[in-house]
């Protein structure tokens, strides 16, 4: 049978042959694993137990080996085992150009890896992420756009492709291409817009059209917002700059306007006292700075008053809060001088049936007050 076996042979290689580039290709591939495995081990070590700048100067050692797939180690031991094989040329190009590839592969992503190490890289002051989150995807994005067809124009020179007839046909055809993706690429220009002019960021609070929430991602084609309705919007860049955008968490202070009438036959000296007396009540809380405060108008039904302070804050619970407490404590000041609001009301004259028209007209009308909601 070991006769029979010796006398077998399968692409011009006997079974011998074909053992030992078996054997090779498991040693070959256990050795590696074993070797990043080690390498594994010693970066994370040196990850924990070395001073942060050290650790810091380490983390791309230890990003490229945590980057490295073991199912490419397995197929690049297999391509070097075939060394041990007298193989047809075509065969032997197919595994040159797969070589190639596979090593392509990994490098492409070991600089993914690195560069999206730089990008998250940590700010020493308090240990954010630098930069825009925005321009950070674009930049992301982008890189690996250029790692990866870079890699596949190698790939194609290797193979014996003519690029250059490639990329010319690429530029022709590109310009097709964006010709039809006019609103992809208007949404793509939307975004870096975006990320370089900060109109707004991820977790600010904003406002547009009849739409107002939080974002959550500004993504290349569209940015997706928290509503404060609960769901969440979807909005592509481009139609989201057309509008007026208004920045809520960009407020450093929230001007507030509010009034109230009282009724007609109060007198200027309570007029006075009113106005005082709310001024004092608006001094007096906190965080807040007091503009301006008048018996502004003579209204319908009423005597205007307008008061006029700023928030030193853009939260909107605490601008909630303090009028809040100004309402209150303004009742109260009209309770005390026995005072009340004005209200609309609409007067009514009826005549009677059975009035004497002996006496005079403006006693045969009975006058009744109704009060409007």
């Amino acid at each position: 049978m070991l006769e029979s076996l010796k006398q077998l042979e399968w692409m011009g290689n006997p079974v011998a042959s074909w053992l030992v580039a078996l054997a090779a290709a498991l040693i070959g591939f256990g050795v590696a694993s074993g070797v990043l495995g080690l390498l594994r081990s010693q970066a994370r070590r040196f990850e924990q137990h070395l001073p942060e700048p050290a650790a810091r100067a380490a983390r791309p050692l230890h990003v490229v080996v945590n980057t490295t797939r073991n199912w490419i180690l397995l197929l690049l031991s297999s391509a070097f085992a075939t060394e041990f094989l007298d193989l047809p040329r075509s065969i032997e190009a197919i595994v040159h150009n797969a070589t190639f590839a596979l090593v392509g592969v990994q490098v492409a992503l070991w600089i993914n890896a690195l560069i999206e190490l730089w990008l998250s890289r940590p700010s020493a002051a308090d240990g954010k992420p630098r930069g825009n989150p925005v321009m950070t995807g674009i930049l992301r994005w982008s890189a690996q756009l250029v790692v990866w067809t870079t890699l596949l124009m190698a790939m194609l020179a290797n193979a014996g492709v003519d690029i250059t007839a490639f990329v010319a046909s690429l530029g022709i055809g590109g310009v097709a291409v964006a010709l039809a993706l006019q609103s992809l690429l208007g949404d793509l220009f939307s975004s870096i817009s975006i990320g370089l002019d900060k109109p707004f960021e991820v977790g600010e609070f904003i406002a547009f059209g009849n739409d107002l929430g939080t974002v959550r991602n500004v993504g290349i084609k569209s940015t997706r917002i928290d509503s404060l309705r609960g769901e969440q919007l979807v909005i592509s860049n481009s139609k989201l700059l057309e509008q007026l955008v208004r920045n809520y968490s960009r407020m450093p202070h929230r001007r507030v306007v509010f009034g109230f009438r009282l009724p007609y036959g109060t007198t200027s000296e309570r007029v006075l006292q009113v106005v005082e007396g709310v001024k004092e009540i608006i001094r007096a809380q906190q965080d807040v700075r007091f503009d301006r405060g008048h018996q502004s108008a003579f209204g319908e039904y009423g005597l205007a008053f307008e008061f006029v302070y700023y928030v030193l804050s853009s939260d909107y619970a605490m601008y909630m809060d303090v009028q809040q407490r100004i309402n209150l404590a303004i009742i109260d000041l009209l309770d005390a001088k026995g005072l009340a609001f004005a209200v609309p009301a609409r007067y009514v004259r009826i005549d009677s049936d059975d009035a004497d028209p002996a006496q005079p007209r403006s006693t045969q009308r009975d006058r009744r007050a109704f009060m409007q909601p």
